[in-house]
């Protein structure tokens, strides 16, 4: 198996738009092309961010990569993406005023 931690960093008054884009969009997309969610948390920080992070489950490496790339040639989810952030004031308005870090992270088990 192979997993792996997608978090972020997001300004609290953003974090329902964030939360249901993920549900509306990203989620389904990734399920659609067999990503599979083993949950998704957030922590509110001292400085009016929040954190969310997800774990995923795929079977290995190689097929964590063949998913990503189906997700990433989706053309009608890259469309609403795109979409979702002309809404919000444009890609790097929102990554630089609202989305303050993102991070893709594999995992290790430290139990066999």
């Amino acid at each position: 198996m192979f997993y792996r931690r997608k978090s972020y960093v997001v300004k609290s008054s953003f974090v329902e738009t964030f939360n249901d884009h993920f549900k509306r969009t990203n989620l389904p997309n990734q399920l659609k092309h067999g990503a599979r969610l083993v949950g998704r948390w957030m922590k509110a920080n001292e400085d009016d961010t929040v954190e969310v992070f997800a774990i995923w489950e795929y079977d290995s490496y190689d097929e964590y990569l063949a998913i990503e790339d189906k997700v990433r040639s989706d053309r009608e989810h890259a469309k609403r993406v795109n979409d979702w952030y002309e809404q919000h004031g444009g890609r790097e308005f929102v990554l630089s005023e609202y989305i303050l870090e993102a991070k893709n992270e594999a995992l290790e088990s430290t139990v066999n």
